[in-house]
């Protein structure tokens, strides 16, 4: 099971990043939308998919390990102490189960995807859309993204002092207060999926570097950090569900 270049097959490994500890929503990727939790789906639908070679659990936690392997993923390790706190940085991570994965299996992995159970609304087009745009166009890497609402942009965000008053974060704010004055495009990551080459993560422990390619998500997305968030989550799993992958948009590749 590999994904398939010109007349090249590349090792796909999937990795589902979910530590125990959670301060906005406790046991957060045990939490459920459309009645299955949060670390399942990501699981679950990285194992459907057969150009995936593997697919594993990083994680801290004994019940979202079991969890995850309910769902098919297997847990060929336990997640460290020094990788598990609030600390510790997502290339990190990466890193440690990619090499952790290549040594229990005893192989080598050409592209790896790291699939946050936070973004429960992922579908395999946003996870071959990455594949795609990393392979297709040689990047180091690739990240599914969402434009940004004009209203959360930098150029319209505000400070508050410590005496109460408004400022700008941007020292010219003051000349952003239409949206249509703010330049170009601002976009914010999603979570549904990153892509890297191993070279990427094994060798530079990086992810969003000087070739991360965008893949565009245009249809709404929530990536769940409150309680409100999980609500959205099933009401928006409910519409999308409704309409079908066939008439919800798909994703794109954006070349620089």
């Amino acid at each position: 099971m590999t994904w398939r270049r010109g007349d090249q097959d590349l090792a796909v490994l999937a990795i589902v990043p979910a530590r125990g500890g959670s301060k906005g929503v406790p046991r957060k990727n045990m939490k459920t939308v459309g009645g299955v939790s949060l670390v399942g789906r990501a699981a679950h639908l990285a194992v459907s998919l057969d150009w995936i070679g593997h697919t594993i659990i990083s994680t801290d936690d004994a019940e979202i390990r079991g969890e995850a392997v309910c769902h098919g993923a297997a847990a060929p390790f336990v997640r460290p102490p020094e990788l598990s706190g609030d600390e510790a940085s997502s290339e990190d991570v990466w890193r440690h189960a990619w090499l952790a994965a290549e040594d229990h299996y005893a192989m080598r992995f050409d592209i790896s995807l790291l699939l946050e159970p936070t973004s429960p609304l992922r579908i395999e087009a946003d996870l071959v859309a990455t594949v795609e745009t990393l392979t297709e166009g040689g990047h180091a890497s690739a990240a599914t993204v969402c434009r940004s609402a004009a209203h959360f942009t930098p150029h319209k965000a505000l400070t508050i002092d410590d005496g109460g008053r408004i400022g700008f974060h941007m020292h010219n704010g003051a000349a952003f207060s239409r949206r249509q004055a703010i330049p170009g495009e601002v976009y914010h990551r999603n979570g549904l999926c990153y892509g890297a080459r191993r070279d990427t993560i094994v060798e530079r422990a990086e992810i969003i570097g000087e070739d991360c390619a965008a893949v565009v998500i245009d249809r709404p997305i929530v990536n769940i950090d409150d309680a409100f968030e999980l609500e959205l989550a099933e009401w928006l799993l409910a519409r999308q569900e409704r309409l079908g992958t066939a008439q919800i948009a798909t994703p794109y590749a954006v070349s620089s």
